[in-house]
């Protein structure tokens, strides 16, 4: 993960497998009910961006700010 402990970040490569693995799951379960290979391959596609873009939207969210040059660290740690 990262070099702090108890910082959460995931890694790029990390991020796209995770989103990779929902969008086979997405995608293997409209195969099953549809039988539509075609189909399936474009919800497949689908999800894998939707969940790529929805997952760093994310990780931007909980990723804190670096103070910028001159600016003072924050007193408390959650700032």
């Amino acid at each position: 993960m990262s070099d702090k402990p108890g910082h959460l970040t995931l890694r790029p490569v990390e991020l796209v497998a995770l989103a990779a693995i929902v969008a086979v799951f997405i995608g293997g379960t409209v195969l099953l009910v549809t039988r539509d290979i075609p189909f399936a391959l474009i919800v497949f596609g689908g999800s894998f961006i939707i969940d790529l873009v929805v997952l760093a939207m994310l990780m931007l969210a909980i990723t804190p700010n670096r103070p910028t040059d001159g600016e003072r660290t924050p007193d408390t740690p959650h700032d």
